[in-house]
Order: C-alpha cells, then structure tokens, then sequence
C-alpha cells in the first residue's frame, strides 16, 4: 500500500497481517481524494476504523491541518504508529485513539470524516453516521460493500452522492 498524492506521495505504508482488517484500496482512496480536493486543506480530518491509517495519512499528505484516528485493535493501532514513524509524522498533526469508534467519535470533532467499519458490523454505519449528526462535521463518507444500501438520511445528515467502484462503494453525507 502507498500514499498517493501530497506530502508524503509514493511512501510505502505497513498494512495489518490477516483478514480482520481490510484496507482501502489504492484506486478507491484516489477516487476518495479526487472529490475531497477541493475541501481537504486545513481541514480536521477524521477516519474511523482506520486499519493501517491510510486513508487519515493521505488526508495529511494532501493538506488538512489535523487528523484523528480511532481504532479498536492492538496490533492495527501498533502498524499506524509504525507507519506514522516512518513518515515523521508527529503527534501534534495526528491523533491515534484505541477504541470502539462508534461510542467514541462524537468525542473527536471533525470537518470531514471517513467510516469505514467492518462489513459483517453494518449496524456500526448507523450508531457511526447518527453519532457524527450530532457533531458539527459537514462531511461523512462511508465505505462500504456496494451490495449495501446505506439509509438517505441520519439525523441532519443527508445523502448526496454514492461512487460504485467494483465491490466497493462511497457514500458522502453532508
């Protein structure tokens, strides 16, 4: 896995061993970045469930001024604080927290957020999505299974735009 664009283009990244954790794929996060260009410079950037933090880290590469990630399990908590190492990345652009995203998210305010659950935990899209309707984020994107259709509407949150890309989809909130 590499970032794409920005600072940091072309760096590699750690990803986690095993099936637990399912990265973004390089193709579906330069889609991701392309619509987010013109809004991701100085923005607090949020990505939940962040895996390896790659989508967070490309966020950083590409301009916005501080990113959260949030993470439940030990070792992928362990290979983003490698891969932030690696990078230089200090702690005064990029938060790690280890937790369950869902509870913890309305704690991390953000301009724009990334939700990317596991897929078998679809019921996590919905506490994540109405908790972020709480907050004043003007921005979510989900990734999920393009097989799901996630709700038009959480809270003030409105569905916008839905990208397809192979078994992958986007869903934009705002």
């Amino acid at each position: 896995m590499r970032i794409i664009a920005g600072q940091y283009r072309s760096r590699r990244l750690k990803t986690v061993p095993g099936l637990d954790v399912r990265p973004t794929p390089d193709r579906l996060r330069e889609t991701l970045f392309n619509v987010l260009a013109p809004r991701i410079a100085g923005t607090i950037f949020l990505d939940a469930y962040a895996g390896s933090g790659a989508v967070g880290i490309e966020a950083l590469s590409r301009g916005a001024k501080r990113v959260i990630l949030i993470e439940r399990k030990h070792a992928a908590v362990e290979v983003i604080r490698e891969n932030l190492e690696s990078l230089s990345i200090g702690k005064q652009a990029v938060s790690v927290v280890r937790g369950q995203a869902s509870s913890l998210i309305a704690n991390f305010p953000s301009d724009i957020a990334f939700i990317d659950p596991p897929y078998d935990l679809e019921a996590e899209y919905t506490d994540s999505i109405n908790a972020l309707a709480n907050t004043p984020c003007e921005l979510v994107v989900a990734q999920h299974a393009s097989r799901v259709t996630l709700a038009d509407q959480y809270g003030r949150l409105q569905k916008t735009r839905v990208l397809k890309q192979g078994d992958n989809s986007l869903s934009f909130y705002s």
